[in-house]
């Protein structure tokens, strides 16, 4: 079972002319953005684990960047950078020439990140429930579902150019058929996982992307997707990191075709393996 609800007020987001953190003071922080959809996926782990006081957020601007988080940022080929070898000066010459990338994650001295392997790291790392299960033949599932992740994003992303309808609709009854495998619980491998986190901040954007623009209702006609959207937002754990319903497409404000076409040029990057 998740940890009990802790409502925490969120600190505000950081830009430009704010001032970095402690840096490498023994504290462990979240780098994200509250509306960035890889974030979520880290964000809704830590809370589901109930390591909201072991795991502090930062919260940055990705339009008017903090120069100095540029600082804190691992290579683009993923290596750790760690901070106990060399001086800190070396380490910030270094990391000037990394890509400007969220979520991050700064604990035991270093600095890490790529959303899907921040899952299994904090996951693997620190106490709380268990998002992976000891299950064979649900963990074999786990890999397939992450591996065809970014296919799934990919393909959805781009029929925004087309009929999303006919050409996403494939990649919804996929998700469907995939939430009928395990019968123990209403979510991808019965009880919330790993996989859920991974795809589910992407899953709900479509729905109300797709639905304000296309009038195209992913729920209709699958009943177990409508029913695990259903159970997900009633978790604390994921309602929290919810920023989605204040942004720019929340179902409140009217989503205009450059959004969309801007949509799909991420689906474009998501191919190329490009992490936003």
């Amino acid at each position: 079972m998740a940890a009990l609800n802790v409502q925490e007020v969120l600190p505000p987001t950081l830009d430009s002319t704010s001032d970095p953190p402690p840096i490498f003071d023994g504290t462990t922080r979240l780098y994200l953005n509250y509306e960035c959809p890889f974030c979520q996926r880290v964000w809704v782990v830590r809370n589901y684990k109930g390591l909201q006081d072991k795991i502090k957020l930062v919260a940055v601007h990705l339009q008017d960047k903090p120069a100095w988080y540029k600082e804190k940022l691992y290579p683009e080929n993923k290596e750790s950078v760690d901070r106990t070898s060399g001086t800190q000066d070396q380490i910030f010459m270094f990391l000037k020439y990394v890509v400007f990338m969220v979520p991050a994650l700064e604990h035991n001295g270093k600095v890490i990140g790529e959303s899907l392997d921040l899952i299994k790291y904090i996951d693997s790392n620190f106490e709380g429930p268990a998002l992976l299960p000891d299950d064979p033949t649900k963990q074999k599932f786990a890999e397939e579902m992450i591996a065809y992740l970014d296919t799934f994003t990919k393909n959805v992303l781009t029929s925004f150019k087309g009929d999303p309808v006919k050409e996403a609709g494939g990649e919804f009854d996929y998700l469907e058929t995939s939430l009928q495998k395990f019968d123990d619980g209403p979510f991808f491998l019965g009880q919330f996982s790993q996989v859920d986190a991974a795809y589910v901040p992407f899953i709900e954007r479509f729905q109300i992307f797709l639905q304000e623009v296309f009038n195209y209702d992913i729920t209709s006609g699958r009943p177990k997707l409508a029913a695990y959207l259903e159970e997900l937002n009633k978790m604390d754990a994921y309602k929290q990191t919810n920023a989605i319903l204040n942004s720019s497409f929340s179902c409140t404000k009217p989503v205009s075709w450059p959004q969309a076409k801007s949509v799909a040029h991420i689906g474009n990057n998501l191919g190329r393996r490009v992490r936003l």
